[in-house]
């Protein structure tokens, strides 16, 4: 039960499960920054629960998840099987969905117009939500079915990895939503993860490692620039009396 085999296993997967959560943290934070203030909380927790019920649901239906990979039809000399199909349609679903919500933030709208729209549906909100879910959760599984089959480790890493996610998801989603830089940094991230679905659905693999480490660098960037905007706007304050005393003089 606590073999030195098991021990890595548990916190390969554990670190495994909280990387491959992030994908859901920012999905999350992007819809639920768009309800009203009092039902954001409350969303956020769901969803990030949301995500646990269906790894775990997928990890008990494992020999139907096995089954998913198994050939159904060849497009183009390319055997598409069901995972397949649950990928291509959550990347496309991703795309489509990152797409417009870039295009929704970089294009101006009239503040009469903001003010008009309805705030977004919880309902709504959540279902896309578990759609994404069930498409990272896949991916998840069997993932982590290939570093190990010893079911307990699995769920118990899955368990420990959302409590993580749950303790740290408050302060990703209030900074991705306080910065519209970061929020726009976090939605390309969500592009670049759906195109990388896509691919390996039509069994064009892409490591994971590349889009990780181009997004890690230029948020980077974006730290170190609002870290120098942080320090001019200081500057500017600390030097504001000196400028109004001279100008009293003058």
């Amino acid at each position: 039960m606590f073999s030195t085999e098991l021990i890595i296993a548990f916190f390969t997967l554990t670190l495994l499960e909280i990387v491959l959560g992030i994908d859901n943290i920012i999905f999350i934070a992007i819809l639920a920054g768009k309800l009203p203030k009092e039902q954001q909380n409350f969303a956020r927790q769901l969803g990030i629960s949301l995500a646990v019920v269906s790894r775990i649901g997928l990890l008990f239906s494992l020999s139907w998840v096995l089954k998913l990979k198994e050939p159904l039809f060849t497009i183009l000399e390319t055997s598409i099987s069901g995972k397949d199909l649950v990928l291509i349609a959550g990347g496309l679903f991703l795309i489509g969905k990152a797409t417009y919500e870039i295009h929704h933030k970089v294009t101006v709208v009239h503040e009469a117009h903001k003010e008009g729209k309805a705030p977004a549906s919880l309902f709504w909100m959540l279902a896309q939500v578990i759609a994404i879910d069930v498409v990272f959760s896949l991916d998840s599984v069997i993932t982590a079915v290939g570093i190990t089959d010893n079911i307990p480790v699995i769920v118990a890493a899955v368990i420990v990895s959302v409590i993580v996610m749950l303790i740290f998801s408050g302060a990703i989603v209030r900074f991705v939503d306080d910065h519209p830089a970061i929020k726009l940094l976090a939605l390309s991230f969500l592009l670049l993860i759906g195109v990388l679905l896509v691919g390996e659905g039509f069994h064009h693999k892409i490591p994971k490692g590349y889009v990780y480490f181009a997004m890690a660098f230029s948020l980077g960037i974006e730290l170190l620039q609002m870290w120098q905007e942080s320090n001019v706007r200081k500057a500017q304050i600390a030097n504001q009396p000196a400028s109004d005393a001279s100008t009293t003089g003058h």
